[in-house]
């Protein structure tokens, strides 16, 4: 039974493929928007865009279902002044377009599901982050989240519900994954504390990040910021322990601040990105009768690695 077209802009990467297929098995059409020349994958379509100009792919929209706009440069990577000026452009350039194609269509898609970040909120040790008390932070990572949902907000769609999805690290089996990342670390017996130990890690797990979508999508009273995160963040210390314990690996050399730097710059990528405190909860999606499958980062792994 189809159950209606999702548009995914920017979905032909690990996340946007494992939530186009997860959404092909409940019933639904989904086609991704992609820069590069893709062949199709069952129910699963392409379609070319650029991510900055209307052109044909706009007309997809129309009578879409749902819009899930998952564009954005990778910031896994060196922040210098090009790499910070496309994260910030590829953002702002592809929230801003798919919002004209919304505005032009006669039956728009009913609600358009935008990427964000769950690094919006501050380093935070001493309390939870959630969408009513938590505190924006400062930085770069934080500015690029602010200007990102700000263009969203702008977007004048009366007819489609807007949500800003703040993700957390999502976690599932497949190639290119963050838990892929994770697994070589530990296994090679690296994956010991990082920096201070201190620091809390969000994330969620692959079924739950998609079956929230699905929720979000079928709750028509739901709009606003939500936080895609299990409700049980872990200090990295804990974090880094669970991994090895799932993971079978009894020995994890620990890394101090100044070696992350050291590898961050030979791997071309940023310290922040392992040691900023991301202490975030999922109020809203919990207030909205949401359940996880998998609250605890044990019960993530034990079903990754069965």
């Amino acid at each position: 039974m189809h159950r209606g077209t999702i548009i995914l802009p920017g979905g032909a990467g690990y996340l946007g493929k494992a939530l186009a297929q997860g959404l092909a098995a409940q019933g639904y059409t989904p086609i991704i928007l992609s820069r590069g020349a893709k062949v199709d994958e069952g129910p699963v379509r392409y379609c070319r865009w650029d991510g900055e100009r209307l052109d044909d792919w706009a007309y997809e929209f129309e009578d879409a279902l749902a819009v899930i706009n998952l564009a954005g440069r990778s910031v896994n990577c060196r922040y210098h002044e090009a790499n910070k000026a496309e994260i910030h452009q590829s953002r702002r350039l592809s929230t801003k377009v798919v919002g004209e194609a919304i505005t032009r269509c006669q039956n728009p898609p009913r609600v358009w599901l935008n990427a964000s970040s769950a690094t919006i909120y501050r380093d935070s040790f001493d309390q939870d982050m959630d969408e009513y008390t938590g505190e924006i932070g400062e930085g770069f990572s934080v500015d690029v989240c602010r200007f990102w949902e700000d263009e969203f907000d702008r977007a004048a769609t009366p007819a489609t519900r807007k949500v800003a999805l703040r993700m957390a690290m999502v976690f599932g089996r497949g190639k290119g994954g963050v838990y892929e990342a994770f697994r070589n670390i530990v296994r090679l017996g690296l994956g010991g504390t990082l920096g201070g130990g201190r620091q809390y890690v969000s994330w969620i797990h692959l079924d739950d990040f998609i079956r929230s979508v699905l929720w979000l999508i079928d709750d028509e009273n739901f709009a606003g910021p939500v936080n895609l995160a299990a409700p049980n963040p872990l200090t990295n210390a804990e974090f880094m322990a669970v991994f090895r314990a799932m993971c079978g690996q009894p020995i994890g050399l620990p890394a101090t601040k100044w070696m992350l730097e050291i590898g961050a710059f030979f791997l071309r990528t940023e310290t922040e990105l392992l040691l900023k405190s991301r202490r975030v909860v999922p109020t809203r999606l919990l207030e909205s009768g949401f359940e996880f499958e998998y609250p605890t980062l044990e019960s993530a792994l034990a079903e990754i690695l069965k």
